[in-house]
């Protein structure tokens, strides 16, 4: 099979840069559904910039690549240890070309594999079945939305939708329960993959492999597509939207799998995903490996562009904010202010955050911006690095550390996707600094912005962890928690809270 690495690659490469028609589809509905000039409308305005700049440029839609996940079908007889090797040099490929972020960390050292391989890294299903030719699908789902992945074991007690039995009715309280605790978190509006039944491990394996169903098709149980159709409903009347700043759009997909299950078990496992739902397919002729048909998409039909205008419309409104930062300056910020930075940037994520609590960091932070961003960078020929893609990343992983690295070395401004807990929104009004909100995974969108590397630092930590000193021109994101204690993640928590109270079933 002389084509099939080739073929691999093409296929990794265009899941990463190139939504599906039928995610874009979704998306488009909810961009024309949304309230214009709200929050969640301009998160949607970049959100469509940023798919059409990844598609024109190859380049990764989210910098968060995930952990590739393949199912491959293979006819009666196909050596299957052929193909997996051919996937393993495949995602290595595109790992060095910028497709993929080197995501493989060992659990035991904590050390980047910087390739993406290792041990059960990607990870790969196989089953035979009767078919001539071989198939191969993808999906790349992220760490934000893939820690927002939860299971439920029924009976229980949900926050605000009181006790969820062992039936459809409870089924549906876990899956309206599930949009709202991922708020902005999960990169809203998001889609979910379903399992009812089965066991703790099988169930969440069953409920991603719900994510390769197509948005728009119609389950063959009449039972479960009801169950579909009005999770889908009611989800959108929370109020969650994009990012989680509040709005109509807060779920694109809903896909349900029933399995049998022990008479001592009723589980309900849901697999989370972004907006940014990669998937891809393709099927091979079995003896040169060659792609015959495309899966999900028409490569011969044009690509529709999303974006109606190009990126986000500026009013004349915004603050221009140039590091390093005055306490002043943040004090005078206040939740729904939308900011443009031009100016120095550092990122940073768990690695270093972790790092600063024992450690003094290798440049003064003071008046600076701390980026909770894990970018895609390739290193050219000259030995100068370039920014391939840097979104920001979930911040609430980093609200064991953020208190204290705003004390001890005086950051005044964090970017990240979120939100942050209490503990921070304390230290942000003792320190007079401000949070952030950036679009999640708008890598493309961020990346044009960060037009200069000025270097790195803890490259040890591998290249999402480690420290990046960036520049940025005219990088956007909106003020959500301010220097007097307030929080728009807050807000609406508690708002989407009383609307899930109001959905309440049975």
């Amino acid at each position: 099979m002389d084509s099939l690495k080739a073929s691999l690659l093409d296929l990794i490469t265009q899941t990463s840069v190139n939504l599906p028609p039928d995610v874009r589809k979704a998306m488009g509905v909810a961009i024309e559904t949304e309230t214009p000039g709200t929050q969640s409308s301009q998160a949607l305005n970049i959100i469509a910039s940023n798919i059409d700049m990844a598609h024109e440029d190859l380049g990764p839609i989210c910098q968060d690549t995930g952990m590739p996940t393949f199912e491959v079908h293979t006819p009666v007889g196909v050596n299957q240890i052929v193909i997996k090797k051919a996937i393993k040099e495949a995602v290595a490929e595109a790992t060095k070309l910028g497709k993929l972020r080197p995501n493989s960390v060992d659990s035991i050292t904590g050390e980047n594999s910087g390739n993406n391989l290792g041990v059960e890294t990607p990870v790969i299903h196989f089953e035979q079945w009767e078919h001539d030719e071989i198939e191969v699908k993808l999906i790349l789902k992220g760490g934000g939305c893939e820690n927002k992945n939860i299971q439920y074991s029924l009976p229980c007690e949900l926050e605000h939708q009181g006790k969820a039995g062992r039936d459809l009715e409870g089924v549906k309280k876990c899956l309206l329960h599930a949009v709202w605790q991922a708020q902005g978190q999960g990169c809203a509006p998001g889609a979910l993959g379903v399992c009812i039944g089965s066991d703790r491990g099988h169930g969440y394996v069953l409920a991603k492999g719900q994510l390769f169903r197509t948005l728009d098709d119609v389950n063959p149980n009449p039972l479960l597509a009801k169950l579909e159709s009005e999770v889908m409903e009611e989800a959108n009347k929370l109020g969650v939207g994009a990012m989680g700043f509040g709005g109509k759009a807060s779920l694109i997909g809903c896909k349900v799998m029933a399995a049998n299950r022990l008479p001592a078990s009723f589980f309900v496992s849901v697999a989370y995903d972004c907006w940014a739902f990669r998937r891809l397919g393709v099927r091979l002729d079995a003896s040169s490996g060659k792609i015959t048909d495309w899966l999900y998409r028409d490569p011969t039909e044009p690509v529709v562009k999303m974006a109606k205008t190009e990126g986000f419309p500026l009013t004349g409104r915004e603050i221009v904010l140039n590091p390093p930062l005055t306490e002043a300056q943040m004090r005078s910020l206040k939740v729904g202010d939308i900011v443009r930075i031009t100016g120095d940037l550092y990122t940073g994520r768990d690695a270093v955050h972790a790092h600063l609590m024992k450690n003094p960091p290798p440049v003064d932070l003071h008046g600076q911006i701390l980026y909770h961003c894990g970018p895609v960078m390739l290193k050219k020929a000259d030995g100068e690095w370039e920014v391939k893609a840097a979104g920001p990343t979930t911040s609430i992983r980093e609200e064991p550390y953020q208190a204290d690295v705003l004390r001890k070395y005086g950051v005044k401004a964090v970017i990240g996707k979120g939100g942050m807990g209490a503990k921070t929104l304390a230290a942000l009004k003792e320190c007079g600094a401000v949070y952030l909100n950036g679009i999640g995974g708008a890598a493309q969108f961020y990346a044009r912005t960060l037009d200069k590397v000025y270097g790195v630092h803890w490259m040890e930590f591998g290249v999402p962890e480690a420290m990046w000193h960036l520049h940025a021109t005219d990088f956007v994101a909106i003020v959500t928690m301010d220097a007097h204690g307030n929080s728009l993640h807050e807000v609406v928590e508690q708002a989407t809270g009383k609307a899930l109270e109001g959905l309440r079933v049975g």
